[in-house]
């Protein structure tokens, strides 16, 4: 049966001995028989790691309320785009649409994911692709942990900064080849620790500079675990930046079986366009209002509590999700990024 380790192996063979990481990365998670295409996903129920919109439908009624805003901003139009890139099996959408802004009338949401397993997940009232679609965009293109999955070129430190290929050992098992690059990205450090490493995040830059040319008026928001300087992740322990998960925990060596589990990490802002403004997550929700519902869903309870209904349930939820959606040492540490255009 074929398996993401042999398009790997071919790809080696047909690139003379040795692929980018990059490469490896693009056919682990998104090849033929790769992570995300064959069912690797975000979830409580079967999903491999739990992400913000996962903790339960608050999240989404918070975002719900900033696109209200948003929407106002540009003057109520008739059309207003959200455009949600790598939006998984629709779980943000869900909550989102559940919530019913004042701008559902005009909302046209487009759920954009690669998976096909995925997108057929996808609620109803949303418009499912694989691609994000040609601009213009009147509105808000959003990602949350979207930027830190992008496959990424990896620099080590041996003397001088080296990129990493992957190659096949003699024992069948993917190994580690480090070749002089023709150009030594200028935010790696001059010097480091042997054995230091770095991401060179090309694809994340590009996807913002994409997303925003894709924007004729409106917002670009990421959410994400970022790190601000690549000098600094490059004294750092690299297990701590560069991760993989499966079934709800970490996975093992990124190379080792390739397509059972996801890679991941840290997104390097000092790569990114510039022009952006940055919170934590934990102030973005509370600057729209996630104190305000929790409130709103304490008073719900204590109404119905005696005989409480399903809405009750999802009320008295609240308090639990947005501690977690804030906690100082998880998700609430998590960065937001906003562009305007």
């Amino acid at each position: 049966m074929p398996s993401a380790a042999d398009e790997i192996t071919a790809a080696i063979a047909a690139a003379g001995g040795a692929i980018s990481f990059s490469d490896y990365m693009q056919l682990a998670l998104y090849g033929q028989d790769g992570f995300y295409t064959t069912g690797g996903r975000a979830g409580r129920r079967g999903g491999d790691f739990i992400t913000s919109p996962e903790v339960g439908p608050l999240f989404g009624t918070v975002i719900a309320r900033a696109l209200d805003a948003w929407w106002k901003e540009l003057g109520s139009p008739n059309q207003f785009d959200v455009v949600e890139c790598g939006a998984g099996p629709g779980t943000l959408a869900r909550s989102i649409l559940a919530a019913q802004p004042e701008c559902a009338a005009a909302m046209q949401y487009v759920a954009v994911e690669l998976s096909a397993s995925q997108r057929a997940l996808h609620p109803q009232g949303v418009k499912s692709c694989e691609t994000i679609p040609d601009g213009p965009i009147n509105g808000v293109i959003l990602a949350n942990e979207l930027l830190d999955n992008l496959p990424f070129r990896l620099f080590v430190f041996d003397g001088a900064w080296m990129e990493a290929f992957v190659s096949l050992a003699s024992g069948g098992q993917f190994v580690e080849v480090l070749r002089t690059p023709d150009v030594v990205p200028s935010c790696l450090p001059k010097t480091a620790p042997l054995g230091s490493r770095a991401p060179i995040q090309d694809l994340a830059a590009s996807w913002v500079r994409d997303s925003l040319a894709n924007i004729s008026n409106g917002l670009l928001l990421l959410l994400d675990y970022c790190s601000t300087s690549t000098a600094e992740i490059a004294l750092t322990p690299w297990r701590e930046w560069l991760r993989t998960y499966r079934d709800q925990g970490r996975g093992t060596h990124y190379l080792t079986e390739p397509g059972s589990q996801d890679i991941t990490t840290q997104v390097m802002i000092d790569q990114l366009p510039t022009g952006f403004t940055s919170s934590t997550q934990a102030d973005f929700l509370m600057q729209w209002g996630i104190d305000e519902l929790v409130c709103e869903g304490s008073d719900y309870w204590e109404s119905m509590k005696t005989a409480p209904d399903v809405a009750a349930m999802k009320m008295r939820s609240r308090a639990t999700e947005a501690k977690s959606l804030t906690d100082q040492s998880g998700l609430g540490v998590f960065s937001v990024l906003s562009w305007q255009k």
